[in-house]
């Protein structure tokens, strides 16, 4: 790299400003207004003084001044419910990794309580803040209703498995709007069904999530089709929340059955939770799984391979969610038109399932 051109340094304990990397480069506040953006009208040489000066002041983007500049603050509002769940979980993650990788940062408000108040004032922390575009991960009915009095002047983002998102890829208008993006649950769970039916299963229980659950009813609603497809009439789910606890008192309900020969031959499960919870009941009762009854979990949690036995499972591919998140109000913030679409999960099929083992 070219030697610094030494010129006035900033006086002890004052910032590092722009005209000081100037100074130091002997080059104009333009030419490094020019490097930070990285304009390709810049001289190599001239690019490799610059650096240099920056490298040796210490110099830091005043991101403040730059937002006031040209009116981008390169910041995305995120607001979630501050659930510890596997999918809420990493869709915040993943949308945080995509939104640095557009070059964006996020500002996070986690909600306690999930009305018109409370978005309003997500909203107006927000706006202090200048956010470009608000990202709402709504899993639950009543994020989704409170997200309806969120009038942004910005493009809002919901991510969830709202039931009136279409299936098939459509277009929504860039600007001030709100939109919809989601990974496939329906799809998902038709796909776990059917991998059971071709088996040989005929009578496969859900063991449900809550069902103020949009993920919750989606993929009992893709269970239910796969088997009114195949001419098997549903039997009713059974409703738990997500927690391996309520597995476990679910599958101890089942085991006594499924060990006299009435229970049914194969279960999916509506998280990796509640998988992992009767897994746990139905060793304590000496069945065998899959040979006394299958087992399929939704998420691929990590650590899933590792269940005794391997759970088979579908997998959200929350990379992906995240990625199109960012990519769909990066391109209503760039005035165009954005495609929204279902995400396709993917079926893992481990040792947890196989042919039943009795008539």
């Amino acid at each position: 790299m070219s030697d610094v051109v030494t010129g006035p340094r900033p006086r002890p304990g004052r910032r590092p400003s722009m005209a000081d990397v100037a100074a130091v480069a002997g080059v104009s506040h333009q030419t490094v207004s020019r490097v930070l953006n990285d304009h390709p009208s810049v001289r190599g040489e001239t690019r490799e003084r610059v650096l240099a000066a920056i490298a040796t002041l210490g110099y830091r983007r005043n991101s403040a001044a730059r937002a006031l500049a040209t009116a981008r603050s390169t910041t995305l509002g995120v607001v979630t419910t501050g659930s510890a769940l596997f999918g809420p979980t990493s869709t915040l993650i993943a949308i945080e990794g995509a939104a640095r990788d557009h070059g964006y940062y996020v500002s996070v408000a986690t909600l306690r309580r999930y009305d018109a108040v409370a978005m309003h004032e997500a909203l107006e922390h927000f706006m202090d803040q200048g956010v470009e575009a608000i990202v709402v991960i709504a899993p639950q009915d009543d994020v989704a209703a409170a997200v309806e009095s969120f009038r942004a002047p910005v493009p809002v983002l919901v991510v969830a498995a709202l039931e009136h998102l279409p299936a098939d890829t459509g277009t929504t208008p860039a600007g001030p709007t709100t939109l919809s993006l989601a990974v496939d649950q329906r799809a998902g769970a038709r796909a776990a069904t059917d991998h059971l039916l071709d088996l040989g299963h005929r009578d496969v229980l859900h063991v449900a999530g809550p069902q103020d659950w949009f993920d919750a009813r989606e993929r009992a609603a893709g269970w239910r089709e796969a088997l009114e497809a195949r001419g098997v009439v549903p039997t009713r789910p059974r409703q738990c929340t997500w927690s391996a606890e309520d597995g476990y008192a679910t599958g101890r309900d089942l085991a006594e059955a499924i060990a006299a020969g009435e229970g049914p031959t194969a279960v999916l499960a509506g998280n990796d939770q509640l998988a992992l919870g009767m897994l746990r009941a139905f060793w304590e009762r000496g069945l065998k799984v899959p040979e006394d009854v299958s087992v399929v979990g939704f998420d691929d949690v990590a650590g899933a391979a590792y269940f005794v036995p391997p759970l088979t499972t579908v997998r959200q591919p929350f990379d992906v969610l995240g990625e199109r998140s960012v990519a769909l109000v990066v391109g209503a913030l760039d005035g165009r038109r954005v495609a929204t679409e279902r995400i396709a999960p993917r079926l893992v099929v481990r040792s947890s399932t196989g042919a039943p083992g009795r008539v």
